[in-house]
C-alpha cells in the first residue's frame, strides 16, 4: 500500500467548508489589501485565504471549475510572494504541491510553469535540510528586497535563518540570524512567541548583544523569560472525535489504538508483518493533517508513528518514516516532538499543566 504523503490525498473527513463563505473571505482580504495599498502583510493575508479555499476545494470539490482557478492563484501569487514551507504557517504545503503539479500539467504559459517549478522545488525539499534552509534564506531575502524596511519581512528573514540553524545544526545560520537581528531597524519587540523565546535564550547563552537590547524593551520582559508559547495555544484546532480518516476510516482514538496494537505485536517480534497496518495508520495521520493541520495532538501522532515505523525495515516503511519525520521537522519545528529529532533542541515546553480539550462535533469553516 503506497502512502501518497506529498500528493494531497482527498480526506474522508467532513471538512464542511462553505464555498461561498470561503470566497467571501477572499473578497474581504482583497478589499483590505486594496484599501491599505497592498503591503506584505496584506498580500500574505490574502494568500492565506486562497490557500484555505484551495485546500477545501481539493478535499471536497476537486471537480469544480473553481479548483483549477484556485490552483492557478496558489501558484501565481505564491511564487510572487516567494512562498517557502519553512517560514509559512498556513498548514497547506500539501495543497501548494498539488496546485503546482496541476499547473505543470495544464498550463501553457511558460511563466506559470516556471512559477510551479519554483514552488515544487521548495515543497519537495522536505527531506533535504541543507537545500530547504538555503531556499528559506533566499525566499525571505527576496521578499525583504521587494518590501524593504517592512517589519514582517525583516522578521521572516531572521526566522528563516534561525529555523535553518535548528533544522541543520549549522552554526553559520545562527550567526547570520543574530547579525541580522542586531541591525537597528530589526523589530525586536515583535518577535513571535513561537520561535522568539528560544532565539532570545540562545542569544543570552552566547552573550550576544541583541539580548541586552531586548531586556530594555518592556514588552519583551515576559517573552524573554519563557521558553516557548504553550503548545495548546498555537496548535488549537482539534479534529472532531466523530470524524474518520484514511482508507479504513479511523477516528483519532482509532488511530491511537491501532498504533498501540502495532507496537504490541512488534514487541512479540512480528516485525515487518505489521508493515501494512502501520502504513494504514500513517495514511490516516496524513489524512487528518490535510484537514486539521493545527490539531494539538498531530505532532505527537507524527512522532509516535515515525518511531513505530522505525521498528520495521521495508523500503516502503523506510520511505514513509522519512516523510513523516520531514513533515514533523518542517511544519512543527517549534514542538517538543520535533526537537527530539533535530540537531538543536531549543524548545522545552512542559506537557504538564495544559488543560485537556475534549474533541466534539465537526468544526465548520465559516
Amino acid at each position: 500500500m503506497a502512502l501518497a504523503l506529498w500528493t494531497g490525498v482527498p480526506a474522508n473527513a467532513a471538512l464542511l467548508a462553505d464555498p461561498t463563505a470561503l470566497y467571501v473571505q477572499m473578497q474581504k482580504a482583497y478589499a483590505r489589501g486594496s484599501a491599505h495599498g497592498w503591503g506584505l502583510d496584506d498580500q500574505l493575508a490574502y494568500y492565506g485565504t486562497i490557500l484555505n479555499a484551495g485546500r477545501a476545494y481539493s478535499l471536497q470539490h476537486p471537480d469544480d471549475p473553481a479548483y483549477g482557478q484556485l490552483a492557478n492563484l496558489t501558484v501565481q501569487i505564491g511564487a510572487a510572494l516567494n512562498y517557502d514551507p519553512l517560514i509559512n504557517h498556513d498548514g497547506a504545503d500539501w495543497w501548494v504541491r498539488e496546485a503546482a503539479v496541476y499547473v505543470q500539467k495544464n498550463a501553457t504559459d511558460e511563466t506559470m510553469v516556471a512559477a510551479a517549478n519554483q514552488l515544487l522545488a521548495r515543497v519537495n525539499s522536505y527531506d533535504d535540510p541543507g537545500t530547504l534552509a538555503a531556499f528559506a534564506d533566499q525566499d525571505a531575502s527576496a521578499n525583504l528586497k521587494n518590501y524593504p524596511h517592512d517589519g514582517n519581512a525583516l522578521l521572516a528573514q531572521v526566522e528563516a535563518d534561525w529555523r535553518a540553524y535548528v533544522l541543520t545544526g549549522k552554526a553559520a545560520w545562527k550567526t547570520l540570524a543574530f547579525s541580522r537581528a542586531e541591525q537597528p531597524q530589526f523589530p525586536l519587540a515583535n518577535l513571535p512567541g513561537s520561535w522568539g523565546p528560544a532565539f532570545l535564550q540562545s542569544a543570552k547563552s552566547e552573550d550576544v548583544a541583541l539580548y541586552a537590547r531586548a531586556l530594555k524593551i518592556p514588552t519583551l520582559n515576559v517573552i524573554a523569560r519563557v521558553t516557548a508559547m504553550p503548545h495548546a495555544v498555537y496548535m488549537g484546532t482539534l479534529a472532531p472525535a466523530d470524524e474518520y480518516f484514511g482508507p479504513l476510516g479511523m477516528s483519532v482514538l482509532g488511530i491511537r489504538n491501532q498504533m498501540k496494537h502495532v507496537n504490541f505485536m512488534l514487541n512479540y517480534n512480528y516485525g515487518d508483518r505489521e508493515a501494512t497496518d502501520a502504513l494504514q495508520v500513517a495514511t490516516a495521520i496524513v489524512d487528518l493533517h490535510n484537514v486539521y493541520p493545527r490539531d494539538r495532538d498531530l505532532p505527537q501522532m507524527l512522532f509516535d508513528c515515525y518511531t513505530t515505523l522505525e521498528r520495521m525495515d521495508t523500503p516502503e516503511v523506510r520511505s514513509t518514516a522519512n516523510q513523516l519525520k520531514s513533515m514533523l521537522l518542517v511544519e512543527y519545528q517549534d514542538t517538543p516532538q520535533a526537537q527530539k529529532l533535530t540537531p538543536v533542541r531549543s524548545v522545552t515546553t512542559p506537557a504538564s499543566g495544559l488543560q485537556a480539550v475534549k474533541r466534539t462535533s465537526p468544526v465548520r469553516l465559516r
